[in-house]
This record gives C-alpha cells, structure tokens and sequence, in this order.
C-alpha cells in the first residue's frame, strides 16, 4: 500500500500539473513510441523558442489533472506513452511545431488537446496547425492591397497618357 508521504506527494504533482493546464492556452498530447533522445532534445529545444513546455507526466496523474480542471472527454486517449507540450502563449507556434515534428516522424502522433479551454480532436488541431500564420496572413493582404494599389496607379497614369496625347 503506498505511503502517505507519497500519496501527498502525488497529490501536489497533480495539483501543480491542474494549476499549469488551467493557465496553458494549448496542452496537446502526443505519442512519443519510437523517438530517440537526440529528436526529444532538439523537439524541446523547438518549443522551447516557442515558449512551450514538453513533458512526459504519467497518464494516472495526466488523468488526474484533468479531471481537476472538469475535463474528462480526454481519459480514453490516455493509454500508452504520453508527452504533454503546454503554452500559456499563443497556441498557434507550439501547435506548428508538433504538427511539423509528427509529419516528418511517422511514430510520433498527435492524440489530441485542448485549446483555450476547450477539448480539442485531432483533426481539428491538424486543420489549424495547417493554417498560415498571422505574419504570412498579414503578408499576403499587404501584397494583396499592394498589387490593387499598382493597378489602379497603372490605370490613372494610362489616363493622364491618352489626355496628354488628346490635347
């Protein structure tokens, strides 16, 4: 039977963990069967720029936390090694990262998360990782507006050409 020394202790990891996931605007869970130490460290390196955190906390405690914070539509992913990748920044970089990491590596898979809140399937976290992002949407309607810009410049110089020629 296990002490209360570390029932106690277990306690406080899964209320630290709660505390964490209640303030993280992504905790994604993933399958880490098959990776290497040399791919975890440049993976954590990889969401480290991103202000993310990758851990491997055991399901029970996973489960646990989870539970805390009032979510439990994710028990039934909890089987098998799990990593937990938590942000209380965007959740837009971190969720590239993965999504990057899991297309290039075949045995590492997406089991699904919660964003802002909310429990979040698989699919619907690789459409938004697929998104652009805000710079390249940002970009693409500068270049956008730009090109209307040069058009219309293009057309009022036409104009000011055949009055010229007219007078």
């Amino acid at each position: 039977m296990a002490s209360e020394k570390n029932i106690k202790a277990k306690e406080e990891q899964v209320n630290a963990l709660a505390e964490k996931m209640k303030d993280a605007s992504i905790v994604l869970l993933t399958d880490y069967r098959g990776i290497n130490v040399a791919d975890v460290t440049n993976l954590r390196k990889t969401l480290r720029d991103v202000n993310a955190e990758y851990s491997v906390i055991k399901n029970n405690i996973t489960k646990r936390a989870l539970n805390k914070i009032g979510i439990t539509d994710l028990d039934e992913i909890l089987e098998g090694p799990t990593a937990v990748i938590m942000s209380k920044e965007e959740y837009l970089p971190a969720l590239k990262a993965i999504y990057k990491y899991s297309s290039a590596n075949d045995f590492y898979k997406i089991k699904g998360g919660i964003l802002e809140g909310k429990v979040t399937s698989v699919d619907e976290l690789v459409t938004l990782a697929k998104l652009p992002s805000r710079e390249e949407l940002i970009a693409k309607l500068a270049g956008c507006l730009l090109a209307n810009v040069s058009k219309l410049a293009a057309t009022l110089d036409a104009v000011r050409v055949k009055k010229e020629s007219e007078e």
